[in-house]
């Protein structure tokens, strides 16, 4: 018979899976929320892939109740799980991977995406962080809003100053949001390869359980000494 700790360390992470996949999708859904900082960082896709994932680790858990309430005999449910699992594995992989690569040009790749808002969505970033244009005041500024009031101001800006420009809090931002990101993403990766592992474990004690149940079948009945 599988052993409470390891029925109980098997239940923890089957647990962990469940919350990992509730905040996942929390997550994706409050960051749709009307953000203009949060909706510059995440597009929709990005959402959408982090929905897709959360889902995807909810139908895990739910397959994975499945498989654990089958008799001894029947592991094929778990077997199943397992490959389950390092399917989610790769989405964790490729998801992860790909917010860190986004993290390692920053600077240009957020000058790109300001390059693409509109002048609204600037002169709101601009008053956010009391900032004119994104390297200096020449790229990209827009006069407007309750910072940026002219372009005299913003000719008046000290160039070699970059906190008086948008792309360091833009930058610094968009860091701590990623990194927060990919970090924990990641972290599923360890309760992901954790349940796969114990349920390794589950699948070889019962295999070993009913190899004895019929060892000692054709003992008659009498068990081992």
């Amino acid at each position: 018979m599988v052993s409470r700790k390891l029925m109980g360390a098997w239940a923890f992470f089957d647990f962990c899976m469940l919350a990992s996949g509730v905040v996942t999708i929390a997550l994706s859904v409050v960051w749709r929320r009307p953000d203009v900082m949060l909706n510059m960082v995440l597009t929709n896709a990005d959402l959408t892939a982090g929905t897709v994932l959360g889902v995807a680790l909810l139908l895990t858990f739910a397959l994975s109740i499945g498989a654990i309430v089958q008799p001894n005999h029947v592991t094929v449910g778990l077997v199943v799980l397992n490959w389950m699992l390092l399917l989610d594995a790769l989405g964790i992989v490729i998801i992860g991977t790909f917010v860190w690569v986004f993290t390692l040009q920053e600077r240009a790749n957020f000058h790109e995406l300001f390059l693409q808002a509109s002048d609204v969505t600037r002169i709101e970033i601009q008053d956010k962080f009391n900032c004119c244009g994104y390297f200096n005041g020449s790229d990209l500024a827009v006069v407007g809003g309750n910072h940026c009031v002219s372009q005299d101001f913003i000719n008046s800006l000290n160039a070699t100053d970059d906190s008086l420009f948008c792309v360091k809090p833009i930058t610094a931002f968009a860091d701590s949001t990623l990194n927060n990101i990919f970090t924990t993403v990641y972290g599923f990766m360890a309760i992901v390869l954790c349940l796969l592992l114990a349920t390794l474990c589950v699948i070889k004690k019962r295999h070993e359980d009913e190899r004895f149940k019929k060892i000692d079948a054709k003992r008659g009945g009498r068990g081992f000494v």
